[in-house]
């Protein structure tokens, strides 16, 4: 884990907020960095819109901010529900909602499926029915959607859907569209199905147990970032596009 300062900032809160959400004095967060949308870098030095966020809310606090990194959005969910994490960066789920209150999301990402070139399915569709299996990263949005939704496919965890996809010879693979786009371009015998099986809303979470007020302060300062043009800027600077930032809420 590692620990940055928080900069200096006008917008300062509440003292009883910054001692609800951070009550060791650090606002400890769990960031992951199997998303590499989100976040990049390395547990030493991890970088992303994810990280720039964190760092912006240690700063409203007035509180230094540390980082438990972890390669499965599940870890992060782990560390959270344990109470070993302040605020943490996750896909709202049914799931993990009775352990973690969200903010409205602060980017918008796609659930695809990778499919080999010869594969008879063309439509998102078509890919749930009998006999077909999908690859999904255990415990990942995506996993838990589709094992909510799916009606006739079935779903095989792996560590990477893709990966599981391909080394059990499963009928197609889920997981992000940029990712899984560059896995594709490098693989010529597989494609992605054109469309999206859903739309991947990640946003901002800490405990349940906080404070009304420090549940608004989050999801206020979420809109406000999404509006002032911080996180489009946060994307930008990671290499990612900056047109991911979710509409207000």
């Amino acid at each position: 884990m590692n620990a940055t300062n928080a900069t200096n900032s006008t917008d300062a809160v509440d003292p009883a907020v910054s001692a609800d959400l951070a009550p060791t004095g650090v606002l400890r967060v769990a960031v992951n960095l199997g998303n590499p949308v989100l976040a990049q870098g390395t547990p030493d030095a991890p970088g992303g819109v994810t990280v720039d966020i964190a760092r912006e809310v240690g700063a409203r606090l007035g509180v230094p901010v540390s980082f438990a990194c972890f390669d499965a959005a599940r870890k992060s969910y782990e560390e959270m529900a344990a109470g070993r994490a302040d605020l943490c960066f996750l896909a709202v789920e049914p799931a993990r909602e009775a352990d973690v209150a969200f903010t409205a999301p602060y980017v918008l990402i796609e659930g695809v499926y990778a499919v080999r070139a010869d594969a008879p399915y063309t439509t998102v569709d078509a890919v749930d029915r009998p006999g077909v299996r999908i690859g999904v990263k255990r415990g990942s949005a995506y996993d838990l959607y589709l094992t909510r939704t799916l009606r006739h496919a079935t779903v095989v965890r792996g560590d990477e859907g893709v990966d599981v996809f391909v080394a059990d010879g499963l009928e197609a693979g889920a997981g992000i569209r940029q990712p899984m786009t560059e896995y594709v371009a490098a693989h010529p015998g597989l494609r992605l199905i054109e469309g999206r099986f859903m739309q991947i809303r990640q946003a901002v979470g800490t405990t349940r147990d906080r404070r009304p007020e420090t549940v608004a302060f989050l999801r206020d300062l979420v809109e406000e970032l999404k509006a002032s043009g911080f996180v489009r800027a946060a994307l930008e600077r990671s290499g990612r596009p900056g047109d991911l930032v979710a509409p207000p809420a």
